[in-house]
């Protein structure tokens, strides 16, 4: 399948800079999958669209401040964004500009509290660092650190806390599982006085998110993995729910291909932690979800071939041109859509 099938035209006036004022007055865009047909709503409407014994699947990754401006020996700056924990305080990071962290290369940060060095650089160009401090690493991270946002966020992010969604507890993704960013406390509760089912599954957000489709034909291309957890009580609660007729939600793409990774060939899922690089894109037979709670995604990508997959890519690729047309705000600090 060509990639360019899942192209789009977007103003860049509808890239939302800034998160709303009130996460759970986003704008939702209902899809109908059998159908094709949509509907505009709220996304504090969430609660009536749903059906008691119905499942919503909710990613509680939180993000770190993985983002740190350093210097060398020489005085240069240096950018580091954390990626991926290996263990022993080394780190698999960007780094930019790259010829300024070749291997043997000492970094500091701060006022030389926290300082690094480069162990070794890996496939596709990242590096490997070695971190050196006094006390808790994320204590030291949460001083120096900025919240890691995507490349086509300019504004600043006054509050940090908008970039986390409010039941976030696990701390390691390198960017947010947007999709559960609408989610306010208050409106969890609704949904769960309504006898809607909330699981919690744990997948670590890479910025593998953002990389681009570069091949042609889309089977070609290698999706980044990603570290998950599902429980053994979350995957035995989703699965009394598919018994008894519910449908299950999955809020964002990541807990799609959390879920989709491990389940079987019935639909139910088992417990596990582990990688996944699972790529979903239009042909694929999903096994357990019913339904999903999304962003607008950008063109090309991977994650707008996943989103193909559950809806049928027409009617995806009308739904975007349609929310072009309503001027909705795009990417992680824009509005939603329910697949249902």
């Amino acid at each position: 399948m060509r990639r360019d099938l899942f192209n789009y035209d977007l103003p860049a006036e509808l890239v939302a800079q800034t998160p709303i004022d009130r996460r759970e007055q986003s704008r939702l865009l209902c899809i109908d999958k059998a159908t094709g047909k949509t509907s505009h709503r709220r996304f504090v409407d969430l609660p009536e669209l749903l059906r008691p014994g119905d499942c919503l699947v909710l990613n509680d990754s939180r993000v770190l401040p993985a983002r740190l401006f350093g210097f060398t020996k020489n005085g240069g700056s240096v950018e580091v964004v954390l990626l991926r924990d290996t263990g022993g305080d080394i780190w698999e990071c960007l780094t930019r500009p790259g010829k300024k962290t070749k291997t043997g290369t000492v970094l500091g940060f701060g006022c030389g509290e926290l300082s690094a060095v480069v162990t070794d650089e890996v496939e596709g160009g990242n590096r490997l660092l070695k971190f050196s401090y006094d006390g808790l690493f994320l204590e030291t991270l949460d001083r120096l650190g900025k919240m890691p946002l995507p490349p086509y966020i300019r504004e600043e992010l006054k509050d940090g806390e908008r970039y986390q969604t409010v039941y976030s507890r696990v701390i390691g993704s390198a960017a947010a599982p947007t999709a559960g960013l609408h989610f306010t406390s208050e409106l969890l509760d609704v949904i769960s006085a309504r006898g809607i089912e909330l699981c919690y599954l744990t997948l670590h957000v890479g910025l593998g998110t953002f990389r681009p489709v570069k091949v042609e034909t889309i089977e070609e291309h290698k999706m980044h993995a990603e570290y998950y957890i599902l429980t053994d009580e979350t995957a035995s609660r989703i699965n009394r729910v598919k018994a008894n007729g519910g449908r299950v939600v999955a809020v964002g793409t990541t807990s799609c291909r959390t879920l989709e990774s491990r389940a079987d060939e019935s639909g139910s899922v088992s417990g596990f932690s582990g990688f996944t690089d699972i790529f979903i894109y239009p042909g694929y037979k999903f096994k357990c979800i019913d339904g999903m709670i999304t962003n607008f995604h950008l063109p090309e990508s991977t994650l707008i071939m996943l989103v193909s997959a559950l809806a049928g890519r027409e009617q995806i690729m009308s739904a975007y041109e349609e929310a072009v047309r309503e001027r909705y705000r795009f990417y992680s600090f824009g509005d939603a859509m329910l697949i249902l």
